[in-house]
């Protein structure tokens, strides 16, 4: 119940601590967004910060979140509150929206929660998600999009940048802490200091997490050096650092010249979970130093590098023949405040077009970079690569609009 006393906006008695002035344009589409509260202990973000939720309310749209949704960001309710949002105490509550936000992939307990032509947003990530939960959608002929393949008006994913930028800032702050004595690494600093040879870095991937990794590597004093499969892209980071870096294409002897020297490893690669995505073999790791760290920043998606396999944040990292593994999937979770903020950041002006344009069955027929992020349309599956790990069969999402 709000604090008039009426009720919610779907008739239920929700929490709503302040009164608004609420100007809503004839042209725009009221939208009603839920936030849940994450089944997966390892997941801290939330897809829209209190800041965001207020802009979306003084535009008329209606936000309902489940208590504690931002905790682990902390952002509490009160601010939520604060903002305009609706607090629920139930994830039954929140899966009324038209629109849900969600930080992971979409489970299929969450999935038995969504009503007919629901419309969710959460990330597509093939590692995580389950057919039972796919099969669920598309009988409730759900709308789903992986954020993090829609592109921008300039061809760019906005999502899997951003969290590229965080993530390959993490992997160094993490490598530096475990090559400390505590945490049973070399006992040596990341970095440059005078009179010591600097440390060395590998990091393999020469995308924007492999980017912001060397950035920051670099901007500690360490020796960095990138390998890729691509030439073109290794003189598009030479460029993008404004110095000259080592770089190389995949050259076995020259990359395990490269492993028995260097005290931090960083995979940066974009992978699909496929035997020929890894890189870095089970001897070639043997070839590295002990007390030396791998960070594998691909493990969301199978990892590139042989030894590499899933840890938690509870239990972040293990030892194999000396070298220590830090292969959390979801590490942007260690930094859930900035990384919610850089959600906040693509969500609000994504959703206020979709605003505009009437809603996101309009948005998604006249916006091509939207579409590309639909892996679920109207309950029919889009993505090829979605059908054929589960052995289903896919449409494509532009065959479906032009028929409509």
């Amino acid at each position: 119940m709000d604090n008039t006393g009426n009720r919610g906006p779907l008739g239920k008695e929700w929490l709503f601590c302040q009164e608004k002035h609420i100007f809503l344009s004839k042209k725009q589409k009221k939208l009603v967004l839920g936030i849940p509260y994450e089944l997966d202990k390892n997941e801290n973000r939330v897809c829209l910060t209190p800041e965001s939720v207020q802009i979306l309310v003084s535009m008329g749209h209606t936000v309902l979140l489940q208590r504690g949704a931002g905790m682990n960001a902390n952002y509490s309710d009160t601010e939520y509150c604060d903002a305009g949002a609706f607090i629920v105490e139930t994830a039954t509550e929140v899966y009324t929206a038209d629109i849900v936000l969600k930080a992971t992939s979409v489970s299929l307990p969450e999935a038995r929660l969504m009503h007919d032509k629901q419309i969710i947003l959460s990330p597509l990530k093939l590692f995580d998600l389950r057919k039972e939960a796919v099969m669920e959608m598309m009988q409730k002929k759900v709308t789903a999009l992986g954020f993090d393949f829609i592109k921008d008006e300039d061809g760019f994913y906005p999502v899997m940048r951003i969290m590229s930028e965080i993530a390959g800032n993490c992997a160094i702050m993490i490598a530096s802490e475990y090559l400390g004595n505590s945490r049973g690494g070399k006992g040596v600093i990341l970095g440059g200091i005078s009179g010591i040879t600097p440390t060395e870095v590998v990091i393999l991937g020469a995308g924007t997490l492999g980017e912001y990794a060397a950035r920051t590597a670099l901007g500690l004093g360490a020796t960095v050096k990138v390998f890729d499969h691509s030439v073109n892209r290794l003189r598009q980071l030479t460029t993008k650092l404004g110095q000259r870096i080592y770089t190389s294409v995949f050259h076995k002897p020259v990359l395990e010249r490269a492993l028995s020297t260097t005290d931090v490893l960083v995979g940066a690669m974009r992978c699909f979970g496929n035997e020929e995505d890894i890189v870095v073999s089970e001897e070639q790791v043997k070839l590295m130093k002990r007390g030396s760290v791998i960070v594998d920043l691909s493990i969301d998606q199978g990892g590139c590098i042989g030894t590499s396999g899933p840890t938690t944040h509870e239990h972040p990292t293990y030892a194999y023949e000396g070298v220590i593994h830090y292969c959390v999937p979801n590490v942007l979770s260690r930094v859930a405040r900035t990384a919610s903020i850089a959600f906040s950041n693509v969500f609000l002006p994504l959703l206020q077009e979709v605003a505009w344009a009437g809603g996101f069955p309009n948005a998604i027929r006249n916006n091509a970079g939207l579409r590309n992020g639909v892996y679920i349309y109207n309950g029919i599956l889009t993505k090829e690569a979605i059908a054929d790990k589960f052995g289903l069969l896919s449409r494509d999402i532009n065959l479906l609009i032009a028929a409509l």
